[in-house]
């Protein structure tokens, strides 16, 4: 029993560091990667969505169509989590280097947006085996507490992520806004930290469902191949495309509507401050999401990070103080745990294990195309 335990924490110590790996270079990277685009390259404010737009779309697509259906083919989930972002990591320094090419900046933003679509080829295998080892290594009655724990880790390296953003981005003060991404450095520690992330990874089981289990439940689930998206699982995934699609509509462009000089015009560091709140409400409702995950049905908690999410957007429609921008970003990372981990396990519960791979492609599939789809509309 002991040394279950022991081998536990040091998955969980292992996934963890992951996480907050992860969420570090996402946030340093893309908090202002949409202000770079629109104000240093001088794309429109419908181009720059296209950053979210075509490269998760590309994700999407492959996640479902291939790194899936290999995912469940050889339940694999490690090896496509550590040949992701290694990829990734290569695949980016490049996107920076090639975008340095051209004379003109509105074609090096295209040169960016279009790079990272082919980044996130090698993203999106990282994604499906990401998202289905956490149901391989966790029960279900553990799965929404482990969702809120991970996210508590995340947003601590979300928070350090926003924070040497908002300095790298005009070179510490030393140089112009925008320098971190045209010299490359917000590029270069994007990538280090891929490849930095891989460690831990190599740390932990292959994950995937074990043989004799598949085998055990094959001829059972045979019969019903045809109809192996349940009912119930496309009901749940059209309600969460509504979900994300509504409360990430803003999510690519209030960087922008936040440093506009005709608003609230706020600086790269004061903007990190803002959407530092939301890594504060992360970290904070992360801790305590089991605890409520153990008194309220998931259905329940869907119900709230829903309501949560629909103040959070009137907080930015109504008001003209940003102290209430603060409080809506704070109440957006609030939305964002319990609906991330009440849907994670709802959805789980719903999945055939043998088929996480696929599955869980189409639960993502909601999420990732919010991000974009929604903020180019």
């Amino acid at each position: 029993m002991g040394t279950i335990k022991r081998k536990s924490r040091k998955d969980f110590f292992c996934i963890s560091s992951f996480q907050a790996l992860a969420m570090f270079r996402r946030l340093l990277f893309y908090s202002y990667l949409s202000i770079y685009l629109r104000h240093f390259l001088g794309l429109s404010v419908t181009e720059t969505t296209l950053f979210g737009t075509l490269p998760m779309v590309l994700n999407i697509v492959f996640q479902t169509f291939v790194w899936g259906v290999i995912s469940d083919r050889f339940q694999k989930r490690r090896t496509l989590i550590i040949l992701g972002e290694l990829s990734a990591a290569i695949s980016t320094f490049v996107v920076w280097l090639l975008h340095t090419i051209p004379d003109g900046r509105h074609a090096a933003g295209y040169i960016v947006i279009l790079g990272l679509t082919g980044v996130e080829i090698f993203w999106s295998m990282s994604n499906v085996g990401w998202t289905a080892i956490i149901s391989d290594f966790y029960s279900e009655r553990e799965r929404t507490s482990i969702q809120g724990k991970l996210g508590s880790i995340g947003a601590i390296g979300s928070f350090i992520g926003i924070w040497i953003g908002s300095l790298a981005y005009d070179g510490f003060a030393r140089y112009y806004e925008g320098w971190g991404f045209e010299k490359g450095l917000l590029f270069f520690i994007a990538s280090g930290i891929m490849l930095i992330s891989t460690i831990p990874i190599f740390f932990i089981p292959e994950g995937g469902v074990k043989k004799r289990k598949r085998e055990s439940t094959r001829l059972s689930h045979k019969t019903r191949k045809v109809l192996s998206y349940s009912k119930p699982f496309l009901v749940f995934l059209l309600a969460m495309v509504f979900i994300n699609f509504g409360r990430n509509s803003i999510a690519l462009i209030k960087s922008q509507f936040l440093t506009l000089d005709e608003g609230f015009n706020v600086s790269s560091v004061r903007l990190g401050y803002i959407m530092n709140m939301t890594s504060i409400a992360i970290f904070v409702t992360g801790i305590s999401i089991g605890w409520l995950a153990r008194r309220l049905k998931d259905g329940v908690l869907l119900f709230i990070g829903s309501l949560l999410s629909i103040v959070y957007l009137l907080g930015f429609v109504l008001t003209k103080s940003l102290v209430v921008i603060y409080i809506s970003n704070f109440i957006a990372g609030v939305s964002q745990v319990i609906l991330f981990a009440a849907a994670y396990t709802y959805a789980s519960k719903l999945i055939p294990p043998e088929e996480r791979g696929r599955q869980f492609a189409l639960y993502n599939a909601t999420f990732f195309l919010s991000w974009g789809i929604a903020a180019t509309f």
